[in-house]
């Protein structure tokens, strides 16, 4: 049996350690090299290690994310989220496979009063979601056989994310101050990595197989001090330390990136196209409470 190989860059951040963890058919090999074997931001390493690897797909799950540190680390984070890619999508094309490039709700303004489909207009507000605009220009212009996957507001028990701060936090601070006024739909890591290994199958094994632009989120919606509530709601039976939690306006709470005030994504493109709906966000946090109580 010939083993198909997928290559996984970002195999230590949230989605790309779900991805080593799914459920893929016995013939399929992933390749998750760590930095010192392929730096994203060496393009021409990027280009060899493609050439060289005998993949059937790339699924490119890394990224530069410190949302407020791009904004004074603008090369840093133009070189692994718009020239990485760029790199990676040219590779592919030349080795005749698909890419699969996970991108962000950052691309929009957020002043939209509904949930952006994949054909709004993209009007990035600060460098981060600037990078990953250009990153997925490019993956676009470089290989027709691609998938962009748009997703926000991550979770998982891996790295560093809103749900693992807030848990932190509430066992430091009787009063815990979070924002109200952004909306966007918080969705689980091992979803994502779910609906990118069901993509990148169907790409491998369906020349037909749908490509271009999707957004995948989990279902319902809630602000920062909504999700913050549930978090520690969902905890109160765990004995946990429960905070107080103050709802205050963005104006509040000053960062150097601005942040869109709504970062909702509509996925029905998605589940007519691949068959199937994302749960709800509070079933997922469920899950990811109880495996981090394990």
């Amino acid at each position: 049996m010939k083993l198909r190989r997928i290559l996984i860059t970002g195999g230590t951040g949230q989605v790309g350690t779900e991805l080593l963890r799914c459920q893929w058919p016995s013939d399929i090999e992933l390749v998750a090299p760590n930095r010192r074997e392929l730096d994203l931001c060496n393009c021409d390493q990027i280009e060899q290690y493609i050439a060289d690897g005998d993949f059937s797909a790339v699924v490119n799950s890394g990224a530069y994310t410190a949302v407020d540190r791009a904004e004074n680390e603008i090369l840093a984070a133009w070189r692994t989220n718009a020239l990485a890619p760029a790199a990676i999508a040219a590779a592919t094309k030349a080795c005749g496979i698909p890419i699969v490039h996970v991108s962000t709700d950052y691309v929009f303004d957020g002043a939209k009063g509904a949930p952006y489909a994949e054909e709004d207009c993209v009007a990035p507000l600060g460098v981060y979601g600037a990078s990953k605009e250009a990153g997925e220009q490019a993956v676009r212009t470089a290989n027709p056989r691609h998938v962009i996957l748009r997703t926000a507001w991550v979770f998982s028990p891996h790295g560093s994310n809103f749900v693992k701060t807030m848990l932190r936090l509430g066992k430091e601070r009787p009063l815990i101050r979070v924002v109200n006024d952004q909306r966007g739909c918080p969705t689980a890591a091992v979803d994502i990595a779910e609906a990118l290994s069901t993509i990148a199958l169907r790409l491998i094994e369906d020349k037909g197989s749908p490509v271009g632009t999707y957004n995948f989120v989990n279902a319902g919606d809630a602000t920062w001090y909504e999700f913050a509530c549930e978090i520690f709601e969902q905890r109160r039976s765990a004995r946990y330390p429960i905070p107080t939690i103050e709802s205050i306006e963005t104006h509040e709470y000053p960062t150097l990136a601005q942040r869109p005030a709504n970062s909702l994504l509509a996925t029905d493109k998605w589940s007519r196209d691949f068959g199937w709906k994302p749960r709800h966000w509070r079933m997922a946090l469920h899950e990811m409470l109880a495996l981090m109580q394990d």
